[in-house]
């Protein structure tokens, strides 16, 4: 194969030289393959500061320091501009003796790549006419696999090599050979596994980022930077790079002369490769790895459109048991019972040997399950894990060490409902033949000189594989984790609909609780203002009968201050809402009967602006005391010896609080002597915890209550 190889044929047989291939800093191999050269020239200057490959015979003897375009006969500034860091690079219009010339960046450095351009004779509008029916072709295939054995033809027919394989990585990130294409006369690794050992992790991080790679003849001697002290240059994306002596080696062991990966990138992921293998040395110019990459780009979209069709298919088989249990699980009270009656449909919809339902310690089961002890063991094993409440596995006895009593019963996909209820589906063992191309776990034999080799057997060797189920799906996993929603859905909604009942009874009680009380309030509340107006009327009475002067005063102050506390009651009665009383409206109300008490000269004068403001009802009467004492005050200190004057009385919210705000035109502010009505305005403003100011009105005073709206 053409991965880079890791030390070590066996996964886990050395972990020491593993994790060292692992680490090995392949990009900076520090020198190129020599079909080809390489110039490093400072990316500002363009003065040329090291080199590899055949330069002297290609270029010009004195290459060393001088600038690039005139190496390249051309103006590379505006190019070396615009050069990208990454593989590719921006490809020179003309070549320089036959060669194609590519720039990049790599930090602080620009590198040209000097390739030989080949003896392909094809047009480029022949080679995209071309590709464009290789797509369609791949468009129209049906199946996965198809897709992969037209990829592999149409990918020796562009490259001509002797081999031309689809690898694919697998979830343990080994890799099978999926399709293959070759020389009748080689031998077939079709359908062999490789060890995930086979290509260490930087090799795959790499397939990402350079997407094509090449090794003309294995047999190369590598050309090295010149002058010394270049080869911790980073050359990820030089194409030409001098590739790791171990991958070299692995390819001896393979009896391949050439090779040539294409990586095929499923969003952003490293799907699998197409891996070329030539028999005799073999060069693949540049114009043919690019149209070889744009087939891997087109390839890639379509294995992503089989796969998301035939993952579309399995949802959907999936979404109509969810749709036949959605209204059986709405009807019947108990999901519990819903389950157990289709215990067999559940088995099948995610082709399973055998299904259980455990609900508290009573098991219901249908197909091929262990005994219900075993079960009930699983169900309290599974309740004490922590990684949440879906569990799959297709070897149970890695997770569980009783699993020994299930016998071939290995696979277990299970879901805890809630602590009473779980539900498994289960699967048996599946006895797999698999075949490696080389035996897997046998280790590479330990070379004292701390030398990293590649395995060198690639002869096929099958292994027998027991103790495993097949997989579950990612499918198969939405697929429960949506139905445990909808069991969970379900059993809340039934749990509701008791609620419901629960409350709708105790919400009965409770309204006709409420009539009740509403009925005694506005009973108490109708006396209450019976009263306070009984007292208003003997307080006027006695006013009038007291004639001019301070005690007909206090008299009329004492009924407008009762006048204010009798309004709320007065309005309670009136309204539905008891708790609650528009400040507005109440103090419109109170102001009207203030002004009968007053006189018409103070009626014409005062207006009033309040905006509807929702306020507790003990509130309301807190703030009418304090606006009935706020307009008394104006009526006696503010227009000595009139008979009225402008007043103007304002009500406005901001947010969470309201401001009450009474103003006059008159003499403003004067000494007033701390009377019941200023401590009873304090004790209000105090306990309903508000703040009072005296305002200059220029002229008169402005007098300012902000309180909030409801209680702290």
């Amino acid at each position: 194969m053409d991965p880079q190889p890791a030390s070590d044929g066996a996964p886990l047989s050395d972990v020491r030289e593993l994790t060292l291939c692992d680490r090995e800093p392949i990009h900076l191999s520090g020198a190129v393959q020599p079909h080809g050269a390489m110039l490093v020239a400072d990316s500002r200057t363009l003065r040329v500061v090291a080199g590899a490959g055949p330069l002297e015979e290609l270029l010009a003897p004195d290459w060393l320091g001088r600038d690039l375009s005139d190496l390249l006969r051309q103006d590379v500034g505006v190019l070396a501009d615009a050069a990208p860091v990454g593989p590719g690079g921006t490809v020179l219009a003309s070549p320089v003796f036959g060669h194609d010339v590519a720039l990049h960046r790599s930090g602080p450095w620009l590198i040209a790549e000097l390739e030989p351009s080949g003896d392909d004779d094809r047009s480029v509008p022949a080679t995209l006419g071309w590709l464009d029916a290789i797509t369609v072709g791949f468009e129209r295939a049906g199946t996965l696999k198809t897709l992969c054995d037209r990829a592999v033809s149409a990918f020796r027919a562009l490259t001509g090599f002797d081999r031309v394989m689809i690898y694919r990585f697998l979830d343990d990130e080994a890799g099978c050979v999926v399709a293959e294409d070759r020389d009748p006369s080689l031998a077939s690794f079709l359908h062999h596994h490789f060890p995930a050992s086979d290509i260490p992790r930087q090799a795959r991080a790499l397939y990402v980022r350079n997407r094509t790679r090449v090794i003309p003849d294995v047999e190369y001697v590598p050309a090295p930077l010149r002058p010394a002290g270049f080869d911790g240059t980073d050359l990820s994306d030089v194409a030409i790079r001098s590739v790791s002596p171990i991958h070299i080696e692995y390819l001896r062991n393979m009896g391949v002369r050439a090779s040539a990966s294409i990586s095929i990138v499923k969003d952003g992921v490293l799907w699998g490769l197409v891996a070329c293998h030539n028999m005799t040395p073999r060069l693949m110019p540049r114009n043919i790895r690019a149209a070889a990459a744009a087939m891997a780009s087109a390839l890639a979209r379509q294995i992503v459109a089989k796969e998301e069709a035939d993952a579309y298919r399995h949802r959907l088989a999936l979404r109509s048991e969810e749709d036949a249990l959605r209204p059986l699980l709405s009807q019947e009270g108990d999901p519990a019972k819903v389950l157990a009656d289709r215990r067999d449909e559940l088995r099948k919809m995610l082709d399973a040997d055998g299904f259980a339902l455990v609900r508290d310690q009573t098991v219901t089961a249908i197909g091929v399950t262990p005994s219900d002890d075993d079960v009930r063991a699983l169900a309290r094993f599974l309740r004490l894990r922590e990684d949440g409440p879906l569990f799959a596995t297709r070897e149970l006895s890695l997770d569980w060490p009783d699993a020994v009593s299930f016998g071939a019963t290995t696979g277990v996909l299970a879901a805890r409902i809630d602590d009473r209820l779980t539900l498994m589906w289960l699967r048996v063992e599946q006895i797999e033949e698999i075949e490696w191309a080389g035996n897997p776990h046998k280790a590479v034999p330990h070379d004292p000189s701390g030398s990293l080799h590649p395995r060198a057997s690639f002869e096929s060797w099958s292994e027998t594989v027991r103790g495993r189920a097949r997989r579950w799906t990612l499918e198969q996993l939405e697929g429960v984790q949506r139905l445990r929603r909808l069991l969970r859905e379900a059993r809340a909604s039934d749990q509701l609909r008791r609620l419901n009942k629960e409350l709708e009874r105790a919400g009965a009680e409770k309204d006709a609780l409420l009539a009740q009380k509403d009925l005694l309030m506005r009973e108490v509340d109708h006396r209450v203002q019976n009263s306070l107006q009984l007292v208003s009327s003997f307080l006027a009475i006695q006013a009038r009968d007291a004639g001019p002067g301070a005690v007909a005063d206090q008299l009329r102050e004492a009924r407008s201050r009762l006048s204010a506390v009798a309004l709320v009651h007065r309005r309670l009665y009136r309204e539905d809402q008891i708790e609650t009383i528009d400040l507005s409206r109440y103090l419109g109300e109170l102001l009207d009967d203030m002004k009968t008490s007053l006189g018409e000269d103070w009626a014409r004068q005062m207006t009033l602006d309040v905006a509807p403001v929702l306020i507790p009802t003990d509130r309301a009467v807190n703030v009418g005391l304090i606006a009935a004492e706020l307009v008394i005050n104006a009526s006696k200190y503010a227009y000595p010896g009139q008979n009225g004057g402008p007043l103007e009385v304002t009500l406005e919210q901001f947010r969470n609080r309201l401001r009450l705000i009474v103003a006059d035109n008159g003499v403003g502010k004067g000494n007033k002597s701390d009377g019941f009505g200023s401590r009873m305005m304090k004790a209000v403003v105090q306990r309903i915890d508000g703040h009072m100011e005296y305002l200059n009105n220029e002229p008169g005073l402005r007098a300012v209550l902000t309180a909030p709206i409801e209680a702290d």
